[in-house]
């Protein structure tokens, strides 16, 4: 008997294969007749590294290649980190499944230092990330922050030459990657809120694609799928993006809760608003309406009203 043939589209970072490979791995774990084959592909996020992401199309440029993989039926599925994910897909595409989600928060990689509260004045931090930036110069705004792309260990190795005194990436990449060890410091949600999506792994398919639809459903993980979509519910609704220095992060709480964090802030870090809701996990909607209510309230239009490239 011929076995079902999953053509996964992915990334050529070695963190994206990784992920396409956990993706095939899980699913012919629960699927043994089928077979996976990756469509490994170059993005054009992969292949700019030389201008800021927010300036050349955004994070969305890192999955459009995997998308027109899907629509021209080259691949049957495309594994994207979700923080990636825009909030609008293409109209026939779909994403079904959200997988569990790992370590949601950003890490400091340092040779020199093991805090964030150790670094001298002046010390130089790499991100390319608006976000990240932000809230770092909230934080330290004595620190001299650096535009820093590439995969994981491009990154690391302009690290190594002392390029920078530190680093920022997902804890998540660098755990999938077995670098664990190189992680100084898990930043905290009091200093550093989360992309929206950050640690999860979204599988995108053809809408009308209902046998493959079936396979992958085996890898939904609930919990995970509610908070991610009511992070990008918000990060939608006030118009979030990569030109836009925004935190989410919502996670359960004991005895059926839910809590949603939101930060907004300019990208010199000097002006921020913020807000919190905390309820019962049946009301995740109106208790993310309720943030976005409170942030709008607190000036978040006027805020977000400039894009900051």
């Amino acid at each position: 008997m011929v076995k079902k043939l999953i053509r996964i589209a992915t990334r050529k970072s070695p963190l994206a294969l990784w992920q396409a490979e956990h993706i095939a791995n899980r699913l012919k774990k629960h699927w043994p007749d089928i077979e996976t084959k990756l469509i490994p592909l170059q993005t054009t996020g992969d292949i700019n590294l030389k201008d800021k992401l927010q300036s050349i199309g955004g994070k969305g440029l890192f999955i459009k290649e995997l998308e027109i993989a899907l629509l021209k039926n080259e691949a049957d599925i495309a594994v994207h980190s979700m923080k990636d994910v825009p909030a609008i897909l293409p109209e026939v595409l779909t994403l079904p499944v959200i997988c569990k989600r790992d370590n949601p928060f950003d890490a400091l990689v340092s040779k020199k230092y093991s805090k964030l509260s150790d670094f001298p004045k002046g010390a130089i931090i790499g991100t390319s990330s608006l976000r990240r930036q932000s809230q770092i110069k909230k934080f330290r705004p004595d620190l001299e922050i650096k535009v820093l792309r590439g995969n994981i260990n491009t990154r690391l190795a302009k690290l190594a030459k002392d390029e920078f005194d530190g680093i920022l990436l997902a804890a998540s990449g660098l755990i999938r990657m077995n670098l664990e060890s190189e992680i100084s410091e898990i930043l905290q949600p009091e200093i550093m809120l989360p992309a929206c999506g950050q640690g999860a792994l979204g599988i995108e398919i053809r809408q009308n694609d209902l046998d493959i639809k079936k396979y992958i459903s085996t890898l939904q993980d609930d919990i995970t799928a509610l908070c991610v979509i009511t992070e990008r519910y918000i990060n939608g609704k006030l118009g979030g993006s990569c030109h836009t220095p925004i935190g989410i992060f919502c996670e359960t709480t004991p005895n059926s809760g839910i809590s949603i964090k939101v930060r907004i802030l300019s990208p010199s870090g000097e002006e921020e608003i913020s807000a919190e809701t905390i309820g019962n996990i049946s009301k995740s909607q109106s208790l993310a309406d309720e943030c976005i209510d409170i942030l709008m309230n607190k000036g978040a239009k006027k805020l977000l009203s400039t894009e900051w490239i």
